[in-house]
């Protein structure tokens, strides 16, 4: 490896990128369904202080995730929000820190391990080979630009939820056990927050798992140290000992702190083992992972030589341990996307380390396939953008309508102008790369990433009014508050709305944006309303006697859950009035 290989990204690009990647998703939205609203729900909660900050409850009902971390995050930050804010932005804001937390933490791990001696390239006969500090600069850009490009990591890292927490934390813990050789106090703090990080944020058993195994690769690796020829190798060897007790022991207080606020939980449920089940976690590790696992199939075999003597050292071991745990979660329970979330950062950096080795005609194969791949993305959505906002062609309007009943177009400037932008580098991005220019290790993945980032931030400002409409409950609850509002306006107004079988993100949902009171149906024999979720496999208490209950409105959405909620109103009531 040529020093003219390993110069760096420019510094504006890189955290242009990074801003482009994290702030879309984000802005100017509504807290989507399920898990997204189900957290804020839960961070509304305690931020009105309805609820036990050890054990948070929304009316009753335990959260999906038994985390606490980041609701508290989400409520301190609405706490000290000013009143101006909207309070379900102000929840997102530790959220966004947290992703760029992710994303800053994986270029430092893949920057340490690269600074590995067994990492090094090889020296040349007669100089001129890259310098350990701008080769492990370099390789590190390639890291951060391979996390970029995941198409797994769009979604759940711009929802509010425990997963994203998990994400951060694993990240810190990733890179703070890769830092150690060169640092003391950093990496053990790194190590202690992010194992207690993970810890709280529901995945208490993941935390002592990476713990224990980080421990055990501080061990192995003890003789493989900067610059060993210029230290003292029994010291050396004294060092990894002492750091594999510290893990060990802070580990174990991390274990100590999840039994004493009741954290641990079984989760594990193993998958059936028939052809349906082994198809889909197939194409969620092919899809979820993409472009990096190929690459990082491609690591591993380009380095086979020190896998199979066992003379391998932590740039492989410790990203290797993270990715197996992570599938291991991802197999064994019914989190699968959200555990292989978690296995992200230690796949792009074995990706990063697959950069060196990389041919001239496989590097060109990754260009021209990405190239292809996201400008027929982005041009598709430019086209239904176009349509919605025209009605020409007509046949994309017809589908977004048929996707999005109910959904009205609008045009927007502040979604335009950064779209229009974002394409305009776009072309400018393709044209610098197919150009002459000096050859970098990270050039193969600038394109993967850069057209990630596109797709993602055209998605979510063309793309926003309609994603919105269609992941947020505000056409759900604006259709049940109306109606109710509307017969309370022939009456005197009704004191509660009682709710049976419904889900902490639509409980959530008619509180925050509907401003109703609600009640379990068990409670509320005075109320004069009831909702139902007519889709839950749960059927209706059989004590709950809808005969005395008559049929107001029937709310039915047109997505994958098929969500039915209906609304009724006592006829006792309706009488009085």
């Amino acid at each position: 490896m040529a020093q003219s290989a390993v110069r760096r990204l420019p510094r504006v690009a890189l955290w242009l990128l990074c801003l482009a990647y994290i702030l879309p998703g984000f802005l100017g939205r509504e807290p989507w369904r399920n898990n997204d609203m189900e957290t804020f729900g839960y961070i509304a909660e305690l931020a009105k202080g309805a609820t036990d900050w050890l054990h948070p409850r929304l009316l009753g009902q335990a959260p999906e995730t038994e985390a606490l971390l980041p609701y508290w995050l989400g409520a301190w930050a609405v706490h000290w929000s000013p009143a101006a804010v909207a309070m379900d932005f102000a929840a997102r804001v530790p959220f966004i820190l947290l992703l760029g937390m992710t994303l800053a933490t994986t270029w430092y791990a893949v920057y340490y391990l690269a600074r590995s001696p067994r990492a090094q390239p090889v020296a040349f006969a007669f100089g001129g080979e890259a310098k350990p500090t701008d080769y492990a600069r370099a390789m590190a850009d390639g890291g951060l630009l391979a996390i970029i490009a995941c198409l797994g990591l769009a979604q759940l890292s711009h929802e509010t939820t425990p997963a994203l927490a998990q994400l951060a934390f694993t990240s810190l813990a990733f890179f703070a056990m890769s830092a150690l050789p060169y640092r003391t106090w950093f990496p053990a703090a790194g190590i202690a927050v992010g194992l207690a990080g993970l810890a709280l944020s529901g995945a208490p058993a993941m935390a002592v798992l990476l713990g224990l195994g980080g421990a055990l690769v501080c061990f192995l690796d003890r003789h493989d140290q900067p610059d060993r020829s210029e230290l003292d190798i029994p010291h050396s060897a004294r060092r990894s000992i002492a750091w594999s007790a510290a893990i060990i022991l802070l580990t174990t207080a991390v274990a100590a702190l999840a039994w004493r606020l009741d954290l641990w939980r079984w989760r594990i449920d193993l998958p059936e083992t028939n052809g349906a089940n082994i198809r889909g976690i197939l194409r969620l590790l092919l899809w979820f992972t993409w472009p990096v696992w190929p690459l990082a199939m491609w690591t591993l075999w380009r380095w086979r030589k020190q896998l199979t003597s066992g003379n391998f050292g932590r740039h492989l071991a410790l990203p290797l341990w993270f990715v197996a745990v992570a599938l291991a979660t991802t197999l064994s329970t019914n989190f699968a996307d959200r555990s292989l979330l978690l296995a992200l950062p230690a796949m792009a950096t074995l990706a990063a380390f697959a950069l060196p080795t990389l041919s001239r005609t496989v590097s060109a194969l990754v260009d021209w396939f990405t190239l292809l791949f996201f400008t027929v993305f982005a041009l598709t959505i430019w086209v239904i953008w176009f349509a919605a906002q025209t009605g020409i062609p007509q046949q994309p309007a017809a589908n977004l309508a048929r996707l999005v009943p109910g959904f009205i177009p609008y045009f927007s400037w502040p979604t335009f102008l950064p779209a229009l932008l974002a394409s305009l580098v776009w072309i400018w991005l393709v044209q610098w790369r197919v150009g002459r220019h000096r050859s970098a290790i990270w050039k193969s993945l600038v394109l993967p990433a850069g057209g990630t980032a596109l797709c993602w931030l055209l998605l979510m400002t063309l793309g926003l009014p309609a994603v919105d409409y269609a992941r947020s409950y505000v056409p759900m609850v604006r259709s049940v508050s109306q109606e109710i509002r509307a017969q309370s306006q022939k009456s005197s107004p009704l004191e509660c709305v009682a709710f049976e079988n419904l889900n902490s993100g639509q409980i959530a949902a008619l509180q925050y944006h509907g401003q109703l009171k609600l009640t379990p149906a068990a409670d509320g024999s005075q109320c004069g309303w009831l909702l139902i979720d007519a889709t839950t496999a749960r059927p209706p208490r059989d004590s709950l006697d809808l005969s005395a209950w008559s049929l107001r409105l029937n709310v039915r959405r047109r997505d994958d859950n098929g969500e039915n909620i209906r609304l009724y109103q006592r006829k006792d009531v309706r009488k009085n009035y």
